[in-house]
């Protein structure tokens, strides 16, 4: 058995507006057993291509390898376009070294409501995947179900998405009466975004999107890459 550890903090500013969730990045990101064109940060794997599609929409010219300036070339991306990343497993046990969500055993959350409330700025959540088991919506359900809330469907479209009501606690101004000084509840809306993974396992899936085979029909040669890239460049 091996215990995954989630090897990055949440990155998040005091100004983000949007936040990537996903789960875990692949084991060897937290044994470091990095390969040569993984990035030792958030989503940085060669083969999850999320920093791919966001070179193609910003034309970043990003690096991809082991150096400090890849790390701080996609830092530099998420500060200035207000993004934050917070995965929501902190950490899990696996029988297999694999990266599959499905393997993912005894598997501890971050408390990702916690940090909504510590970055009032954050208004979207970008879920990279679906509510299928295992997959960071479906434990963000699970996660908020514990806090009596729950997510209202607005768009069943691709990407679906979502919103929901966060309390919000604030001392109104002091009058001298007990009652218009008790804390008041307010409330938050924050929406959430389930893009399609940007892991090769979601390829397949992809091709049997009715959208993706309208588009592929009307140019043979848009594939599952031009999907993503279509989907992302809407909400990134």
């Amino acid at each position: 058995m091996f215990k995954h550890q989630h090897p990055y903090a949440p990155f998040i500013q005091y100004d983000t507006q949007k936040l990537i969730v996903g789960t875990l990045p692949p084991p060897r990101f937290s044994t470091g057993e990095l390969l040569e064109k993984d990035v030792n940060f958030c989503y940085g794997s060669y083969y999850n291509s999320l920093w791919l599609y966001t070179d193609a929409i910003y034309r970043l010219k990003l690096h991809y390898d082991n150096s400090q300036e890849a790390i701080d070339q996609r830092k530099q991306f998420l500060v200035d376009h207000k993004i934050g990343v917070c995965d929501i497993v902190e950490s899990c046990v696996r029988e297999k070294m694999d990266a599959s969500d499905l393997g993912m055993q005894q598997v501890k959350l971050r408390n990702l409501l916690a940090y909504l409330k510590q970055y009032p700025s954050i208004h979207t959540i970008l879920f990279t995947g679906g509510n299928s088991k295992n997959g960071p919506e479906y434990f963000f359900r699970k996660h908020i179900k514990e806090h009596n809330i729950k997510l209202k469907l607005v768009s069943s479209g691709i990407p679906r998405i979502h919103q929901f009501e966060l309390p919000c606690y604030s001392d109104p101004e002091s009058s001298g009466d007990e009652s218009q000084n008790a804390v008041q509840k307010k409330q938050r809306i924050i929406k959430t975004v389930s893009l399609t993974s940007a892991s090769g396992s979601a390829n397949r899936a992809i091709g049997n999107i009715p959208l993706y085979k309208q588009l592929k029909t009307k140019n043979p040669k848009f594939n599952t890459f031009d999907f993503r890239v279509m989907q992302y460049r809407e909400f990134f």
